[in-house]
């Protein structure tokens, strides 16, 4: 990959931070709410419980953007992989019968990985020499690499007991993010923290404006929906995959066959096939990809659904999410990139919030009825139609 080999050494090392990231994440996010019902907490709470984990990532986002824009996104990812830490072993340490170290878990996984984030977005998008697509591009490949094998290696080791697994995220954080702050200490007195880039240049060469609220508006909200929408892999999708299928393994077929389609066409899709598309129209692609996969699942067909249901998903990822990335940071003033990553993310979570919360009350109230895949369809297909309010700039590639 031309882009990889191009990346300056801190571009690549800060890739590599992505992966193992994901890796774990990946390996304990799809069993969380199989693990939640396990211990006997009700579908709602658990629709809950999981939506604060994403809720809690994004919520302080905006804040997060602000420390990253003002202390530099090397102290911010130290933060982040420390409170990351504490969060796998009070989650250990919670269950049904000690819901408080459950809460405080959940919650400081979900802040520790706000903290990483953006921190390791900011720092890739801000990288000379490369367009906020491209280190997108590359970004969501890497995750995605351990996308594939984290479930997979989830549900290997989840029979031994949820615990490893924990574990597991436990010890690689602490490696990885010891091994980043001693290389950031050796280098520290070569490096400036990255307060951001200018925005993109305009056709004739001047800097483009920043949006104004009216513009931002519109984005929010996409944002909004993205995550709403998007949250139901993690509630909905993992219930109904093993109810549809018999098999708690299921819902990690669903991640890894994802995974393994981003890692293999992300990158290609972003920087060939739709390299002189607007993020616009990359937006409305995006989501009439999410109508045509929750449609799949209407049915209730078993391992046929949910087979189907993959390739759309996929689709509408690899569209939205760097898509709405590129938009924010096109739309930044200068030196507020990470202000800006935070404004999407912080919209982000309160879709993720709302969406994980009424996913779980919805799957209750239709009782394994196609109802709330019908609402998913028509929700999307609003918010392609609201994607046709944001300005139509096309993205200039260095």
């Amino acid at each position: 990959m031309n882009a990889w080999r191009e990346a300056s050494p801190t571009a690549r090392l800060l890739l590599v931070a992505v992966l193992f990231t994901g890796l774990t994440t990946f390996m304990f996010l799809p069993l969380l709410a199989i693990e939640l019902t396990a211990q006997g907490i009700p579908a709602g709470r658990t629709g809950f419980l999981v939506g604060l984990l994403a809720f809690s990532g994004q919520a302080f986002s905006l804040l997060t953007g602000l420390l990253v824009d003002r202390f530099g996104a090397h102290r911010v990812m130290a933060a982040g992989f420390l409170l990351r830490i504490l969060g796998y072993v009070l989650l250990g340490l919670g269950g049904a019968g000690a819901p408080a170290p459950l809460v405080a878990g959940i919650a400081a996984v979900g802040v520790g990985g706000s903290l990483l984030g953006l921190s390791t977005k900011t720092l890739l998008v801000s990288q000379e020499g490369a367009d906020p697509r491209t280190m997108l591009a590359l970004r969501s490949t890497f995750v995605n690499v351990g996308v594939v094998a984290g479930p997979a290696l989830g549900a290997a080791v989840y029979p031994l007991g949820f615990g490893w697994i924990l574990a597991a995220c436990v010890l690689s954080h602490l490696v990885l993010g010891t091994r980043l702050v001693l290389r950031r200490s050796v280098t520290a007195s070569r490096s400036r923290p990255a307060a951001g880039r200018a925005p993109a240049p305009a056709a004739d060469g001047a800097p483009a404006a920043p949006w104004t609220l009216r513009q931002w508006l519109p984005l929010c909200g996409l944002g909004v929906a993205y995550w709403a929408i998007y949250s139901q892999l993690n509630v909905l999708l993992p219930i109904t995959a093993n109810e549809m299928t018999g098999s708690a393994a299921a819902i990690s077929v669903v991640f890894t066959a994802n995974g393994l389609l981003v890692v293999l066409f992300q990158y290609t899709l972003l920087r060939h096939v739709f390299r002189r598309a607007t993020a616009r129209t990359l937006l409305v692609l995006g989501f009439l990809a999410f109508a045509c996969a929750y449609a799949t699942l209407i049915p209730l067909a078993g391992w046929y659904s949910l087979l189907a249901f993959v390739v759309p998903v996929t689709l509408a990822e690899m569209l939205i999410g760097p898509s709405l990335d590129e938009q924010a940071v096109s739309a930044a003033a200068t030196r507020r990139t990470g202000l800006a990553l935070g404004t999407m993310s912080a919209a982000g979570a309160l879709g993720s919030l709302f969406g994980s919360s009424a996913g779980g009350y919805l799957l209750q109230s239709a009782r394994g009825g196609s109802e709330v895949w019908l609402l998913l369809v028509g929700s999307s297909l609003a918010a392609a139609a609201i994607c046709l309010l944001l300005p139509k700039v096309r993205t200039r590639h260095v």
